[in-house]
């Protein structure tokens, strides 16, 4: 029989006797585009400042009926860097009435450019999740991965979301932050880089947060790039899959995610975008799409998903 599995995550899921399915979709993701001040090392989507893929006014309204038509428990805005599109508070303002859990993701450098106080008022008044990327809390690991000069204006950006109440115990205003391994190799314990990231922030520059994601880099885009460049993407790749866990499986967040890249067009999830692997394997518009994608399809995958199930996983 002719073998039909196109790449080895196929092949693994195939030889675990494993068919990964989509639940109930609760969660859309916004991905408003490709635009970003900075140029960070393990971006899976080659953001940065010369990008030009934005999201329109009109395709934001599409998003804004498509949330309305379909009842979403989280709605996760990402980039990119969102606080530079313009209309982003259109966005905001009209998903935050569609869903209990509200998330933006930030850079913090983009945020505290001198014109982002209106927006930062707009998040705190509609109580927005911020989930800030921040890699480390070593300034050489971090400017590795970011670029030089990027510690500082991320620091002051954190202190001033303090003051507002972001991170800050009842305040109601929650600050996560997300962070990536500096290379080619597979993430700390959430827990205990939790921990350590806490006590650093708080000890160093007395700041403050909720909870910190620990996620391994996805090889596309500029980190495959630069996987290539060094010679370690054969070998990154053969950490992923040696780290393949079928436990992961059930909570991954493709299986309840619908994402939306800046164009319209519809994904499983963020890294699919990426990858350029459509919903169910053609082309979608969020405007031709009016309910959820349904429970029990297949999703796509390509060797990319080994980054997903590798370890703790990504959920």
């Amino acid at each position: 029989m002719k073998d039909t599995l196109h790449n080895r995550f196929e092949q693994r899921l195939a030889k675990e006797e494993i068919s990964l399915l989509r639940a109930t979709t609760q969660i859309l993701q916004v991905n408003t585009g490709l635009l970003c001040d900075l140029k960070c090392r393990h971006c899976h989507l080659s953001a940065g400042p010369g990008r030009q893929e934005i999201m329109s006014q009109a395709t934001m309204q599409q998003m804004i009926d498509y949330a309305t038509r379909n009842r979403f428990t989280t709605i996760d805005i990402t980039g990119g860097a969102p606080e530079l599109i313009p209309h982003l508070d259109q966005l905001l303002t009209g998903l935050a009435p569609l869903t209990s859990h509200l998330i933006l993701r930030t850079n913090l450098t983009a945020l505290s450019q001198p014109d982002k106080k209106p927006l930062l008022d707009l998040l705190v008044k509609l109580k927005v999740i911020l989930v800030a990327s921040f890699p480390s809390t070593n300034e050489g690991q971090l400017a590795a991965q970011r670029g030089e000069g990027v510690m500082d204006p991320s620091l002051k950006m954190l202190k001033q979301l303090n003051k507002l109440g972001y991170g800050i115990e009842n305040s109601g205003l929650e600050l996560n932050l997300a962070a990536n391994p500096s290379g080619a190799f597979m993430p700390t314990a959430q827990e205990a880089a939790e921990r350590k990231f806490k006590r650093d922030l708080a000890r160093k520059w007395d700041l403050h947060f909720n909870n910190l994601f620990i996620f391994a880099n996805m090889p596309l885009g500029r980190f495959a790039d630069w996987l290539h460049q060094t010679g370690n993407f054969t070998s990154y790749m053969e950490k992923l899959q040696a780290g393949f866990n079928p436990c992961t499986l059930d909570g991954l967040m493709c299986r309840t995610l619908v994402s939306v890249a800046w164009d319209g067009f519809v994904y499983d999830c963020d890294f699919n975008q990426a990858a350029n692997i459509p919903l169910g394997g053609k082309p979608v518009h969020i405007s031709e799409l009016e309910g959820l994608p349904e429970r029990g399809t297949a999703i796509a995958v390509g060797e990319h998903c080994f980054a997903c199930t590798a370890g703790s996983g990504f959920t």
